[in-house]
């Protein structure tokens, strides 16, 4: 088995800088609940889509992607996640 670019690498920092090529898949949607110190990169109660990063979650994060469009981690305390219903999240995969 031929080990990628990615084997082995961990995040440098939470929000600010991203350490892992995109090839994570859509988790779901959370819910954002604190913004505290990334006010600039989250709105407060606005929904997010995340993405299954297990190395992050274990270390107390979760990947969003956030008002920039690119995803980042942030502490999970953040968030919670949201069941949608499936119109609502065709619509968020469209926008």
């Amino acid at each position: 088995m031929k080990r990628t670019g990615s084997v082995g690498k961990k995040s440098r920092s939470s929000a600010g800088s991203k350490s892992e090529p995109k090839d994570h898949r859509a988790a779901g949607y959370v819910l954002c609940i604190s913004n505290r110190r990334y006010p600039a990169s989250l709105e407060l109660l606005k929904v997010y889509r995340s993405l299954k990063d297990g190395a992050a979650r274990r270390d107390g994060f979760v990947r969003v992607i956030d008002e920039s469009g690119e995803d980042y981690l942030y502490p999970k305390d953040y968030f919670v996640p949201i069941d949608l219903p499936i119109s609502a999240r065709r619509a968020l995969s469209r926008a």
